[in-house]
């Protein structure tokens, strides 16, 4: 362009609109159709997907989620944040349309602030999942998107609730939203417990969501935590998806050679010998080990 700009020489064609493209604000819809409508009746429908999940036990909540934001092949972005923090001690996990999320988790932190200011203290985090349920309920059936797991801690300890754009609301120890919930829950399932330390906590919800980024093609990119303790929430760590799940699957290799190992080990040779002069044969183990008996056959 530059060197256009200082011969000043221009391309044929390039002042008149091509004959094929329509004037600016002149797309043509059947008539008699709003194309508002028309378009999100008709219009292309953009596959999306993301893995979030966040856990209650004793220790607080701890939230997790990918950092891809795709549409459709396309990855928009491959370090996004899906974990927002709404106060000190409240964040929420965002799944759905990015743009929906952000304008209502904004809104939240509005009229939570406004409450604060007139009653003198934040709401709590049930109150919290009411009051963005509320909102959002009279927007149903306008095609908005927006599920979220509102992670807190208030006077009655760590609180967990999954609240979705019809305005529904629910809660609960686990919840797990996305494309890739499902494989997240698979992992959850299995090795959650309310009594876990923190450190096993972290654990479960790194392994959760890179189990999901490998099975889920619309989530990706790294692994965001966090947790939410009695203090306040606390950003642990940011992890690439692709490398802790290599280092999983390591691990898990040297853990099944170990069993192997030592299953081998615990085996003993069974011996077949000659009892007495009577002539019978006996299949039986190593004497000292129990675990079977011996088994006699006369000739």
């Amino acid at each position: 362009m530059a060197l256009q700009d200082l011969c000043k020489w221009q391309a044929p064609g390039t002042l008149e609109l091509l004959p094929h493209l329509p004037q600016a604000g002149g797309w043509a819809v059947p008539r008699g159709c709003d194309p508002q409508t028309f378009l999100q009746t008709h219009g292309p429908r953009l596959a999306h997907g993301t893995t979030t999940l966040a856990f209650r036990f004793r220790h607080g909540v701890i939230a997790a989620a990918d950092t891809r934001s795709s549409c459709d092949n396309y990855v928009a972005c491959p370090a996004s944040c899906k974990i927002i923090p709404v106060h000190q001690h409240l964040l929420g996990t965002t799944s759905g349309t990015s743009a929906d999320c952000a304008t209502w988790y904004r809104v939240l932190q509005r009229e939570l602030r406004l409450r604060a200011l007139r009653e003198g203290q934040l709401p709590s985090v049930a109150g919290a999942a009411k009051l963005l349920s509320a909102m959002m309920s009279r927007y149903r059936g306008l095609d908005l998107c927006v599920a979220t797991a509102l992670c807190g801690w208030d006077c009655s300890g760590p609180a967990l609730f999954y609240v979705y754009s019809d305005g529904t609301r629910l809660e609960g120890d686990i919840f797990s939203v996305g494309s890739g919930s499902p494989y997240a829950y698979g992992v959850l399932d299995r090795g959650y417990r309310y009594d876990m330390t923190t450190q096993e906590a972290y654990t479960l919800a790194r392994c959760a969501v890179a189990h999901a980024t490998h099975r889920d093609g619309y989530s990706g990119g790294s692994v965001d935590l966090f947790h939410v303790r009695e203090s306040g929430w606390e950003y642990v760590s940011r992890n690439d998806a692709w490398v802790l799940y290599s280092e999983l699957q390591k691990l898990s290799e040297l853990e099944k050679q170990e069993e192997e190992e030592a299953g081998q080990a615990h085996l003993r040779p069974a011996t077949l010998h000659r009892a007495g002069e009577g002539g019978e044969l006996s299949l039986g183990l190593v004497p000292g080990d129990s675990r079977l008996p011996v088994e006699t056959e006369t000739l």
